[in-house]
């Protein structure tokens, strides 16, 4: 979240920057600054009171030597009465800190001066591709669920019977295709320095509130209620919440990590075309890459994180495009985001399969993730970031139906050496 620093230092930078994300927080960050005078004036005063309560014990026993018994008593009442003010006032104080921060976990994260203004993601602004321009299904391309009965890969129906729609069965060899692209996601991951961990696929709230999915997106999440635990809607909250009140020293960066989940989400309201098949899902498998970064290179890697997830849809032959999410397309926390889109030739429309995004300081704030410079005693909000390398069902859309043949799907090179076999059918 930001902080109150921030606002009170940036106020109206923070305003008009928000307006980007189409967002007016005027009102709040108003209102946070005119809580924290007060919040400030209250815990001064309750600490004069404190001073003058304690001179005041402190001169009641030289009082009754002296055999001032009327002042000492004098004295005591007025401690009594003190004590009962000051209460009042730590009262007050902590409600005051309640009512801040319950508001500063409103204003969502600003975004970097370059995004660009827009309401949806009709206004996400192109930056790269191999495959810039939309084509029609002139050869009869079958879809992926068709392609998917056609050879008995994915049970769209026994998932139905098994849990709820969302929920697909993947079968046989596209079993097998599953685990290859999970590893070799993974392995791509360590390859380029991420270290891998299997974190816990529930996490407590904490963790929630920590990278931003929550008080903002609890309705998308599946909440285990009577242990109050949730299931993970992305690697990214456990991954994260690793460093939750960690000091690392600058010399440690960047620290870059990698993970396997499966994925929940409630995705409510969701329905129609858009929904057929593994376009959207409850459960996903997805590779997530971390990174926590000094605030002065996040930018830097932000691009060569863009970088790396362009290299493992290159290799694996995929029309895609990158695009620059516009400020009404940006989520709640994110300064910065990239998504990358692979185009399905089949139902004549592009997928959306990883987003790399730079939260700058507004996660570490949560999470209280700092860092140490060398020879400082001070410490600083580290930046952190993160990317789908990759989300698996649209990229299994993608590569059944671009890869379709009159004899089966082929499969990629690079995943031949995970998989045993070239076709699926």
């Amino acid at each position: 979240m930001l902080t109150i620093q921030q606002l009170e230092q940036n106020t109206e930078q923070v305003i008009e920057l928000l307006k980007i994300k189409n967002i007016d927080a005027s009102e709040m960050v108003y209102k946070v600054i005119e809580l924290n005078k007060t919040r400030k004036q209250t815990k001064t005063e309750a600490d004069n009171l404190q001073a003058e309560m304690n001179q005041l014990s402190k001169e009641i026993g030289g009082l009754f030597k002296a055999g001032k018994a009327e002042e000492a008593n004098a004295a005591k009442a007025k401690t009594t009465e003190l004590k009962q003010t000051i209460k009042d006032k730590l009262s007050l104080f902590a409600d005051l800190e309640k009512q801040i921060q319950d508001l500063l976990v409103q204003i969502p994260n600003i975004p970097h001066p370059s995004v660009p203004m827009g309401k949806s993601d009709a206004d996400n602004v192109f930056v790269r591709g191999n495959y810039p321009q939309e084509e029609k299904n002139e050869s009869g391309l079958l879809p992926h669920w068709e392609l998917a009965e056609k050879y008995d890969l994915i049970d769209f129906e026994l998932g139905v019977k098994l849990t709820g729609s969302g929920f697909p069965v993947y079968k046989k060899k596209a079993a097998k295709f599953q685990r290859a692209l999970i590893q070799f996601f993974l392995d791509e991951a360590v390859e380029n320095g991420y270290a891998e961990v299997i974190p816990p696929i529930v996490v407590n709230e904490d963790s929630g509130f920590g990278t931003g999915q929550l008080p903002d997106k609890e309705g998308q999440m599946y909440h285990i209620t009577e242990d109050n635990l949730y299931l993970v809607p992305t690697a990214e909250v456990p991954v994260t919440n690793i460093f939750r009140d960690v000091i690392l020293n600058a010399d440690q960066f960047p620290v870059k990590t990698t993970a396997y989940t499966p994925c929940f989400r409630r995705e409510a309201g969701s329905y129609g075309k858009d929904v057929r098949g593994l376009n959207r899902l409850h459960q996903f498998d997805k590779v997530e890459i971390v990174q926590v970064e000094h605030p002065d290179k996040s930018y830097e890697t932000l691009d060569k994180m863009v970088e790396y997830v362009e290299n493992i849809i290159l290799k694996l032959n995929l029309p895609y495009r990158i695009v620059k999410l516009c400020g009404g397309d940006l989520s709640f926390t994110s300064a910065m985001t990239f998504d990358f889109e692979v185009y399905s030739k089949a139902q004549e429309k592009w997928l959306e399969v990883s987003s790399v995004s730079n939260f700058e300081s507004y996660q570490a704030t949560r999470l209280k993730l700092r860092f140490k410079e060398d020879g400082s005693k001070g410490t600083q909000f580290a930046h952190t970031l993160n990317g789908s390398a990759l989300a698996l069902p649209r990229i299994v859309a993608s590569l059944l139906e671009n890869n379709q043949t009159e004899n089966g799907i082929v499969v990629p090179e690079v995943l031949r050496k995970y998989t045993g076999f070239d076709i699926l059918n």
